[in-house]
């Protein structure tokens, strides 16, 4: 395809001649239809003189009309769509008077959205804990803002919004924004920090709330709201702690929504309202640490975004960094040094598995020319990243140094949009005045953003907590299960994140002797696993399952697989099962059968890992 535009690969926009400052949007929601129906009107900043043309992003949109705003009057301008481009959208190209100047251009444009939007995701009643509503939610990371609204859809830009909302009266819609005003079957919303458009978000259904803390509460649905209000309880602490580190928190309200068992990801930092997965509902608060990496996104990507895509490592890998040292701060510096380990096990399956045949997307600044940001989603710029940044802590000498740069960073960038260059130029300008300018000048940048693989140097961590997981997962490896009854270690008590990495080493382990069903059945009664809520857990316990082919338990890996669609447990899964022969037939028709109730993203990578697309 090409790269699209000079600022963002995946962007027709051109942000380099125009920006917008701020959105309207009024929408009515058709249910029935499964449509958004309504207007957005885009208040631009015209940055060239004589401009003749709009370029704005569309997926599948409807456009009606467009028409240009000025002094109180309305004046009609032509518009064309191109074709589409496959997983990327269309251009739509807004016609402008002759003489143009510099400055402010407000533009409404009239639509409705495709009755299978990608970022939009419908439920009937049955598919919701109440079985009587229906339900919406939408997810725009990363291109998706597009198929909901024309706009500038690239992370450069950025803009305040508001947004009127006629809904079904009997629900209750929120949005990525404080709310301002309620009334019946309508909600009006203000954004007044500036956001990219994939920060836009909006869910509706027959929730409510619980408060968490001042200024925050959580959304589900009523069947689950008080086990997630408990759940989720150290979410105010959480954001204190972080705000300790990166500065005042700007966004005023930190919401969570529990999400349909169908959202695709862990969570999604949406400003003012956090979206995230019910696999975090683990009964012990132990998968809770997600929402301090979505809090961590208050600053890191939503405050200090990246510009494009190919700079995602600018925003997940400074959030799994302060997520650890969220982490650490409330449960110990070894905690923190377990935590990170464990993500490179993870690190370590990703590009075994899911990126074994695009070595170029291990790199940690990558090359979306010819690439949707949705297929280069990877653990990479989550983990290689946080990765490199402790390894600049080290280098630097420790939290004591590094973090007040991380506050002048994220100070210094607020509100703007950036690529790796300047988090470069700001972190020798920090310290170009002090005893610890030489220790940069042994950084090789290119080995670390351009390289394939992982990090070419591994931090000095604790080990003593990954050790215990590590010695079990070599047990199990090597001994045989009469062996293993009789070895009275394998009994000793062990923390829930030490056994997900210990599941996690077992699984990246090559050669396990007798991976057969006793050695399943004697790992699941050791250590209680049949019984565990922990998704973490039964997500590893499944693909070891497949690992040994027990072919008979085949129902319960894909009922599983159809309990939810975050794609941190589904593709593995379907891409096990793809490479199982006897197993992969059923997979795909189970998929087949499933893939309408999965978001677009979900269902468009799961065909690429089966080999049906």
């Amino acid at each position: 395809m090409g790269r699209l535009g000079t600022v963002d690969p995946s962007s027709y926009s051109q942000p380099e001649l125009i920006t917008t400052e701020h959105t309207q949007l009024n929408w009515q929601v058709d249910f029935a239809a499964t449509k958004l129906r309504g207007s957005v009107v885009h208040k631009f900043n015209v940055l060239s003189s004589n401009l003749e043309k709009i370029l704005l992003d569309v997926r599948d949109i409807d456009v009606k009309n467009a028409t240009l705003l000025a002094g109180g009057t309305e004046m009609p301008i032509n518009y064309f769509i191109s074709e589409p481009v496959p997983d990327i959208g269309q251009k739509l190209t807004l016609e402008l008077p002759s003489g143009t100047a510099k400055g402010s251009l407000n533009v409404r444009i009239d639509y409705e959205t495709a009755s299978n939007a990608s970022a939009l995701q419908w439920l009937n009643p049955t598919q919701t804990l109440g079985k009587k509503h229906p339900y919406m939610f939408s997810q725009c990371q990363a291109i998706h803002a597009r198929s909901v609204m024309p706009c500038q859809d690239t992370p450069a830009v950025k803009f305040t919004y508001d947004a009127t909302v006629e809904h079904p009266a009997e629900l209750t819609t929120l949005m990525s924004a404080l709310i301002d005003k309620k009334e019946s079957g309508k909600t009006h919303f203000k954004q007044q920090v500036p956001i990219p458009a994939y920060l836009v978000a909006i869910a509706i259904g027959k929730l409510v709330s619980r408060p968490l803390g001042e200024n925050s509460n959580v959304w589900a649905e009523e069947d689950i709201v008080d086990a997630c209000a408990e759940e989720f309880s150290e979410t105010s602490t959480m954001l204190k702690t972080a705000s300790d580190l990166c500065g005042p928190y700007v966004w005023k309200q930190y919401d969570l929504l529990v999400m349909p068992p169908s959202f695709p990801f862990g969570g999604m930092e949406n400003p003012c309202l956090t979206f995230v997965t019910p696999t975090l509902l683990a009964g012990d608060k132990s998968l809770a640490n997600v929402v301090a990496h979505e809090i961590a996104h208050s600053w890191t990507g939503n405050l200090v975004t990246n510009k494009n895509f190919e700079h995602f490592w600018l925003n997940e890998g400074f959030t799994v960094f302060v997520e650890s040292k969220i982490v650490g701060r409330m449960q110990g510096a070894k905690e923190l040094d377990f935590r990170m380990l464990s993500n490179l096990t993870e690190l370590q399956e990703c590009l075994r598995t899911q990126l074994s045949d695009t070595p170029e997307l291990t790199k940690l600044v990558v090359d979306l020319s010819n690439c949707g940001p949705d297929d280069a989603f990877s653990s990479v710029p989550y983990i290689k990243g946080s990765t490199f940044l402790r390894y600049l802590e080290d280098l630097l000498g420790g939290p004591s140094v590094f973090e007040p740069f991380l506050r002048d960073y994220l100070k210094k960038f607020a509100y703007k949009s950036i690529e790796t260059q300047d988090f470069k130029n700001a972190l020798y300008d920090y310290f170009k005045d002090t005893d610890k300018k030489d220790k940069l000048s042994v950084v090789n940048w290119d080995l670390w953003l351009t390289c394939e693989g992982m990090p070419p140097i591994i931090p000095k961590f604790d080990e003593s907590l990954s050790n215990v997981s590590k010695e079990l997962a070599t047990l199990w490896s090597k001994q045989t299960v009469d062996e293993l009854a009789k070895n009275s270690t394998i009994q000793q008590n062990i923390s829930i994140h030490q056994l997900i990495d210990f599941l996690g080493k077992l699984i990246e382990n090559k050669d396990i002797v007798e991976l057969n069903e006793r050695k399943i059945e004697l790992l699941e009664s050791t250590y209680n696993l049949k019984q565990s809520k922990n998704a973490e857990v039964r997500f590893r316990l499944n693909r070891l399952i497949i690992r040994a082919r027990l072919i008979k338990r085949l129902d319960e890996i894909i009922e599983f697989a159809n309990g939810n669609f975050r794609m941190k447990f589904c593709r593995p899964i379907y891409r096990d099962l793809g490479n199982w022969p006897e197993a992969k037939p059923e997979a795909v028709r189970n998929f087949l059968s499933v893939k309408d109730q999965m978001m677009a993203v979900c269902s468009h990578t799961i065909e690429k890992d089966l080999g049906l697309k």
